[in-house]
């Protein structure tokens, strides 16, 4: 039995691995894989049976899997981004929730004939997108600024906020399941919310003070905060029936509002945590899905499905951008776009585990309808959202932008050098002093390990279609090229020319590093560019004429190193060791350069 189990745990977290990189490949959300997956190795052909392989163990195993993937939710919860994102995305997590909750939770009542409390439980569950499938559709799609923000941040924020509201609908369906009045089940209710956000918030302020005072070693952190969350998770519990959820929930928003409290490695390792329990625990939550009682559902379910993508949805939108900015065009595709996730399957089948266990009828039905919504939001979105975007013409304007690794000086350079040009950049670095002078510059920033899934997942990178490696360490360059060559292709990435040896290392034992586009040439390292903007050098447009050619250029600056050419309609492209852009008159060449060269090309 032992063997059996270890195997299928193996072969749980080898396809749910699998599952996630052909997501990356394909630019899909990874849970549509992962349901079909855990379909195909459950329910089709039997292979694992998580009901007996894992036995009294499966709801203590969905339990924490789920905490752990609500405090990584809440993490990203800050209060200062709900008040900056605009009133559209305010409603949509609002108001627009309500409506959406409304409408899911009639349909289902309606065309199901399931009673109201699981109606509406199972429309609480239904308000969460998430931006585990928004951001994939989102890169998928390419739609203009307006819509991508609007998307992104309801995604983002929707994901806790519909948690909770969730959690309150299903502790309220829970004491009601005990044969108690309304009243007491909403005494019940208030207690589980009180013993649920006290407790979180004790266990957010004293991890917090734990975390700022350093009263552990930066190596615990990560292994500390996991430990808080089941801790808080299960004295929650202790206390209160069903209260652990709302407590984690409340912890990680409380942290995430912390002021001081640097989160980044742990928001990194959360993340991790996170995709590692979804990877697996959705492939055992679809092995348990009945076929037979899908099938049985019948057309009433699809319409369902329809109900929230034709009804809901669109209803939600339509409130919610009254008065907005958002042209019709635009209200259109986002009414389209509404996918949901992660955090509704998860959660519902850590609901049904429960109420199956309380007897409430028809609880083992919230499964196989979560999974069904899912699947079908996802796949006819994904089909048909990118075609509806281009017919509406809100297609995103060509990404003519760069993100930048590094905020160092070299970096803040160039970075200054395009903006001024009207060129879109974004520097990302850890670096926190390089960071604060490149805000008191007036460069956008952010600030956060480049390679890291949680940035790359909440980053806004509209208008950005390349990379540039500037940092001072080669070996990040290298990593940050691998993680986005999927984002902007490899075309679109460059790095500076490594050092021909340093400490011993030769620039053939860099891996790959020919694999993408060499800035400015043979030997211009960041040591050199670095040095030279320490001496005097500055980056200085040169404007080309019908006189004034490329090669002119070079003959009056023969010092000076080319860095990129705009073109008259504001195009950019770099130099590079392939060689440079074919420029012509109204061409701009921005350049390093001593002040003695910048002073004879301009002349």
């Amino acid at each position: 039995m032992h063997d059996e189990m270890i195997g299928a745990l193996a072969g749980i977290g080898t396809l749910g691995i699998l599952c996630q990189w052909i997501a990356w490949r394909v630019n899909l959300p990874a849970i549509l894989f992962l349901l079909i997956t855990g379909i195909a190795v459950g329910p089709v052909t039997g292979w694992i049976r998580p009901d007996d392989l894992f036995g009294d163990m499966l709801f203590p195993m969905v339990s924490l899997a789920v905490a752990v993937i609500l405090f990584e939710g809440a993490l990203t919860l800050k209060k200062e981004e709900i008040r900056g994102h605009g009133r559209v995305v305010t409603n949509l997590i609002t108001l627009g929730a309500m409506i959406s909750w409304a409408v899911t939770a009639v349909s289902t009542h309606v065309l199901l004939k399931i009673s109201w409390e699981l109606s509406c439980l199972f429309g609480a569950l239904m308000v969460v997108t998430g931006p585990t499938v928004i951001m994939p559709m989102i890169r998928a799609v390419r739609p203009n600024p307006a819509i991508a923000n609007v998307l992104r941040w309801e995604g983002i924020l929707i994901d806790p906020l519909g948690a909770i509201l969730a959690l309150l609908t299903y502790e309220f369906l829970l004491s009601r399941s005990g044969g108690g009045t309304d009243p007491e089940a909403l005494a019940i209710l208030l207690k589980g919310v009180a013993v649920g956000g006290l407790l979180g918030a004790v266990g957010g302020f004293c991890h917090s003070v734990i975390l700022r005072r350093h009263i552990l070693p930066d190596y615990l952190h990560n292994v500390a905060t996991i430990a808080s969350v089941i801790g808080v998770f299960t004295v929650a519990n202790l206390l209160q029936e069903e209260s652990g959820l709302l407590a984690v929930t409340v912890m990680g928003v409380w942290m995430a509002n912390t002021k001081g409290l640097q989160l980044d490695d742990i928001a990194d390792f959360m993340e991790s945590l996170s995709v590692f329990f979804i990877s697996g625990l959705f492939i055992i939550l679809a092995a348990r899905i009945d076929m037979d009682q899908l099938v049985s559902l019948g057309y009433g379910a699809l319409v369902m499905v329809l109900s929230i993508q034709f009804l809901a949805r669109p209803l939600n939108v339509a409130v919610s951008s009254l008065g907005s900015t958002l042209t019709w065009r635009e209200r259109i595709l986002v009414s389209w776009i509404g996918p949901r996730g992660i955090v509704a399957a998860a959660v519902s089948a850590l609901f049904a585990l429960r109420l199956q266990e309380q007897g409430v009828p028809d609880a083992g039905l919230l499964v196989p309808l979560s999974f069904l919504v899912v699947i079908g939001t996802v796949f006819l979105q994904s089909l048909t959202a990118r075609p509806l975007a281009r017919a509406l013409r809100v297609i995103e304007t060509e990404r003519n932008g760069f993100l930048v690794v590094g905020a160092n000086i070299l970096a803040r350079a160039v970075a200054k050098a395009l903006h001024l040009e009207g060129i879109r950049v974004l520097l990302v670095s850890s670096e926190w002093d390089d960071v604060a002078q490149a805000r008191l510059e007036g460069l956008p920033t952010v600030y956060g390990n480049p390679v890291s899934e949680y940035l790359s997942r909440n980053i806004d990178l509209e208008g950005i279609g390349g990379l540039l490696c500037l940092a001072a360490r080669n070996d990040l360059n290298v990593l940050s090229a691998f993680h986005f060559e999927r984002e902007f292709g490899r075309e679109h990435i460059y790095l500076l020319s490594p050092p021909h040896t340093r400490d011993g290392v030769k620039k053939a034992d860099i891996p790959m590093i020919d694999r993408w586009s060499t800035l400015f040439g043979e030997g211009v390292t960041y040591g050199k560019l670095y040095g030279l903007i320490l001496s005097g050098w500055r980056i200085r447009a040169t404007k080309l004429t019908e006189i004034y050619d490329m090669e002119t250029f070079r003959k009056a600056s023969p010092e000076a190193v080319p860095l990129f050419a705009v073109d008259p309609a504001g195009r950019v492209e770099a130099f590079t060791l392939a060689g440079g852009p074919k420029t012509g008159p109204g061409w701009k060449i921005l350049s390093l350069a001593p002040e003695r060269d910048n002073e004879r090309s301009a002349g």
